[in-house]
């Protein structure tokens, strides 16, 4: 099959994203969507391998200062000129990831979190000549670049918790525009920290740090998180009353995660792959966001790009492998007797009826199959 753009696979850079080059769903709708009904701390929350990660580099893409509108040509988004001009590069971003911080205990999880936030402010070395910032904030922002002989960030752990709410605020200064703050992943420490034994420890060091950047904090426009799990309000996000949760239930930016019904009958029929419309429904549909039916994109697209190799190939499960299991074998570990009747019932196909847990802690995951499947 030639002719046709490559599926993007593992690609969750949208600069990387060339649509002469590869097939993109167009989700940039969202950007509008969260201009006009966001608050200014969101938390978004689906499960992996969703395309939470591309949707925060393509707002990074967007309202960078510095931003490119040749990305944006000829997607939904650009149609929209006048919001264009007004909202497309006209802010500072800071763009962290917390996928990485993790380690098999807390110091090794705090040395990820300062290589993380070093390697971001270090984008905005531009900072050390500004005729903006005084020569003590000049020297505050150069501390949290200081390194040692091994290449490991210095900063003190008092830093480290203030880097965001430090950046933002030179950042405001100097462009005297308020700052937009971007963190995928935002629960992975907190799961690897679950994990290794050292969750109250990591609780405390977000809290901290999400409560200095988000609460309060004069400098910020707006602040988008996205994860796997909503932690509970008095875990980490205690007394941040501008946080508006968007779980997978809420109808509310339904379509921008995953692939539509549309979207999967518009890549299949790209591709020449109609005929297999009914397969893909039946292994990789099964979600519902909101008032959405939602397909796995990750399972899509590999499905997609393995039936074009070969158009007699069988469906797999690709999802399954993203991934450890370490918290469902840990909680089938400890199931009851009617729990792992339950989970033998949904194996053989069966349903079975349970309530939605919307907040939750760590400590909760494995107190009941009720608070697991919720």
């Amino acid at each position: 099959m030639t002719g046709k753009k490559k599926l993007p696979i593992g690609i969750d850079i949208f600069e990387k994203m060339d649509r002469e080059e590869f097939y993109y769903v167009d989700k940039t709708g969202m950007i509008e969507d969260l201009i006009q009904n966001r608050s200014e701390v969101n938390l978004f929350t689906r499960p992996r391998r969703f395309g939470k990660s591309l949707n925060m580099s393509m707002m990074k893409a967007f309202f960078e200062i510095g931003a490119s509108p040749a990305l944006f040509k000829g997607l939904k988004i650009s149609e929209r000129k006048e919001l264009c001009e007004k909202y497309m590069g006209q802010f500072p971003v800071i763009s962290i990831s917390l996928k990485s911080v993790e380690g098999l205990d807390f110091e090794a999880a705090k040395k990820a979190l300062k290589d993380i936030l070093g390697e971001e402010a270090g984008r905005f070395y531009f900072l050390t000549q500004s005729s903006k910032l005084t020569n003590e904030e000049i020297e505050s922002y150069k501390a949290l670049l200081r390194v040692g002989e091994t290449g490991d960030f210095l900063m003190s752990d008092t830093a480290m918790e203030k880097a965001l709410l430090r950046l933002s605020l030179l950042l405001h200064k100097h462009y005297d525009k308020q700052v937009i703050l971007l963190i995928d992943e935002y629960d992975v420490p907190l799961d690897k920290a679950f994990q290794y034994g050292y969750y109250d420890e990591m609780v405390s060091l977000l809290r901290n740090m999400f409560g200095n950047a988000l609460k309060t904090n004069p400098n910020l426009y707006f602040a988008v998180l996205t994860g796997c799990l909503r932690i509970s309000k008095e875990s980490i996000f205690t007394g941040l009353n501008n946080l508006k949760v968007l779980t997978l239930t809420d109808v509310r930016f339904d379509e921008y995660f995953g692939f539509t019904d549309t979207e999967v009958k518009g890549m299949l029929e790209y591709y020449g792959l109609s005929g297999h419309y009914a397969e893909v429904k039946e292994w990789y549909d099964g979600y519902r966001f909101g008032n959405v039916e939602v397909y796995c994109p990750w399972d899509v697209i590999n499905y997609c790009d393995l039936l074009r190799a070969d158009p007699n190939a069988l469906p797999q499960d690709y999802w399954s492998n993203t991934s450890g299991n370490a918290m469902v074998r840990r909680f089938i570990d400890k199931a009851d007797t009617q729990t792992r009747d339950e989970i033998e019932r949904l194996i053989a196909g069966d349903e079975i009826l349970k309530e939605i847990h919307q907040e939750l802690t760590y400590n909760e995951l494995d107190s009941s199959i009720e608070v697991m499947l919720g």
